[in-house]
């Protein structure tokens, strides 16, 4: 047990660095992107993404059911709860 928690918080972590990798490496991220870094924020299932002025929407069914709609700056690739 605790040997498999050690593996998924190792899996993380360079999930996460790449993730940032991605963001940093490019001046506009793209919505692919986006799907990307908010999932490493929530994990769930994309229901929908929208395009705004200077960020993405992207909304996720977390497992517990709850829905959860996030922006994800295009420049910066910050990700915030809306």
């Amino acid at each position: 047990m605790r040997l498999t928690l050690v593996g998924f918080v190792i899996v993380l972590n360079l999930s996460l660095i790449s993730v940032t990798t991605i963001a940093s490496n490019e001046s506009n991220i793209d919505k692919k992107q986006a799907i990307t870094l908010a999932l490493a924020e929530y994990a769930g299932k994309t229901l929908k993404v929208s395009e705004e002025n200077n960020f993405f929407v992207v909304r996720i069914l977390q497992k517990d059911g709850r829905i959860v709609d996030l922006k994800v700056d295009k420049k910066t690739g910050k990700v915030k709860k809306d």
